[in-house]
């Protein structure tokens, strides 16, 4: 897969199928709407995915926006496994912003050799989303291309949206968040330093700072699984800012990996969350925490043990 980003230069000559949207999750919803792009190959057109590089216009909290599913990176890692010829993360500038949604369906035509749309019922387009599926299918015959609308998929009477699988991580069902996504929801980066406490208390921990941006589930300790080049461990993972611990701790992910001995420091890891076990607690002790940890290891063995992954 090729990944063009940070340039509204792009140009592919091939014929394109093509399905655009901000694709944030990369959930159920959006792996139909895959499977139907990567069925246009079939006619020899190369499969593009299109989208923005903007942030979730969803809020949670009105006080504040909301904060994405994925990182950009962590997108182009899920979209590198599915049979994607491009994906295209163009910056949304002022320019294209207030493209009418006609000229928009004319640029990015031109620019994509555009043979056959795929999107979704909820897609919208151009100047203040004026532009929809419906708007597709009129200009279909002026451009010469085919649209695909795919309706949407629905669990439990909703639709499955980022925003419903945004709200069930918010809450800390993570189970039910997973179902949603068709995998685990996970956090990519790359082992950093931290106060080696773990190390101490003789259970080592690897380290992860997220973005800002990346939604994480509520601060506590989860069950989860860790990919170190290619290779699967179980492990107990703490999500938060470590209040036993004396000082100001920057907001963290802290994975104990069952099994591993080696050094992961400046190595990228994938840390896949299964299921929630506690808050994080404020402890009178390192001693008190250690306790702890080894009840929240024991915990995650077993649930590791009897998974099923």
């Amino acid at each position: 897969m090729e990944y063009i980003k940070h340039t509204t230069d792009f140009y592919i000559a091939e014929e394109t199928a093509v399905s655009l949207g901000k694709f944030d999750g990369l959930h159920r919803g959006h792996g139909y709407l895959m499977e139907r792009l990567e069925r246009k190959k079939k006619a020899g057109q190369k499969a593009v995915v299109f989208t923005f590089d903007i942030p979730p216009r969803q809020r949670m909290d009105p006080g504040r926006p909301s904060k994405a599913l994925m990182t950009n990176i962590e997108k182009m890692h899920l979209f590198a496994q599915r049979d994607i010829d491009y994906l295209i993360e163009c910056p949304f500038t002022a320019e294209i912003m207030q493209m009418s949604p006609e000229d928009f369906v004319d640029w990015i035509v031109e620019r994509l050799h555009i043979r056959a749309f795929v999107v979704g019922t909820d897609f919208h387009f151009g100047y203040q989303r004026r532009g929809d599926y419906r708007l597709l299918q009129k200009l279909a015959g002026v451009y010469g291309y085919d649209v695909e609308v795919v309706d949407k998929i629905r669990e439990n009477g909703r639709d499955i949206s980022s925003s419903y699988v945004r709200e069930e991580i918010l809450a800390g069902r993570i189970e039910k968040a997973n179902a949603l996504l068709g995998y685990a929801y996970f956090v990519q980066g790359v082992v950093v330093h931290g106060k080696e406490i773990g190390r101490t208390l003789k259970i080592p921990t690897a380290n992860l700072t997220p973005e800002p941006k990346k939604l994480l589930p509520p601060y506590g300790v989860y069950v989860t699984k860790t990919t170190v080049d290619g290779q699967a461990y179980g492990g107990i993972t703490n999500v938060g800012c470590k209040p036993t611990i004396p000082g100001q701790n920057p907001i963290g992910v802290e994975t104990h990996l069952f099994g591993f001995d080696g050094q992961l420091y400046g190595r990228e890891i994938k840390v896949e969350f299964l299921a929630r076990v506690r808050k994080e607690m404020r402890f009178a002790s390192l001693d008190a925490l250690k306790q702890q940890m080894q009840q929240d290891i024991a915990f995650g063995q077993k649930y590791w043990q009897t998974a099923i992954l």
